[in-house]
């Protein structure tokens, strides 16, 4: 089954999804299984694209406008296409730069191994810069402490990773092996320290 994604940036009438909805109804994609957002694609919360995620099943193809519709960073859009593709769910991008992308071809297959072999890429860059992170901590003698939800190195090495603009909060804290909360609670997300997180490494 194909299911539809259509998203525009604002909600006041000005963007109409007209075009990307003729788009997926060409492609065959009936419009009973179109989702839609009106929002800003940088803005986490997105409820007709997690509704959209939660609807597909393995066998189906999720078609796009353009790639810009459905990640709200590169990061994001990696992170989400390796998840389609572990699922055996499909993906068909209908214009712009990801055009060549359908994986009932085989040429799109070859581009959603290489989105693949991304996602594996950064994962592995996430665990290098928290790992770097936490030894350098520990070369300067930072350690323990009274506990806490993180250690002072745990601390050092989130500050080390989120550095990277790039990095994804989730592979961040199952590094770390905490939860979102918890990174929060002491650092918000551009790296900076929040009280806890100064009285923690006594700043």
């Amino acid at each position: 089954m194909k299911i539809g994604y259509a998203r525009v940036s604002k909600s006041d009438g000005s963007q109409t999804l007209d075009l990307q909805y003729d788009a997926l109804l060409s492609a065959g994609v009936e419009q009973t299984h179109i989702y839609e957002d009106r929002a800003s694609g940088k803005r986490d919360d997105r409820p007709g694209l997690a509704e959209c995620l939660r609807a597909l099943r393995e066998g189906d193809v999720l078609v796009v406008w353009k790639l810009d519709r459905l990640g709200r960073s590169l990061s994001h859009l990696v992170a989400t296409v390796d998840d389609l593709g572990a699922r055996g769910i499909g993906l068909q991008v209908l214009a712009g730069q990801g055009a060549n992308i359908d994986t009932t071809t085989a040429a799109g297959k070859m581009m959603f191994g290489i989105f693949a072999s991304l996602a594996e890429f950064e994962r592995e860059l996430i665990s290098e810069r928290t790992k770097a992170g936490l030894e350098a901590a520990r070369s300067r003698g930072r350690k323990g402490g009274r506990p806490s939800g993180l250690t002072r190195n745990q601390l050092l090495g989130a500050q080390a990773a989120l550095q990277d603009k790039n990095t994804v909060i989730a592979d961040l804290c199952k590094e770390l092996g905490v939860a979102r909360s918890t990174l929060y609670r002491y650092i918000d997300p551009n790296g900076e320290l929040r009280e806890p997180g100064r009285q923690l490494l006594g700043r």
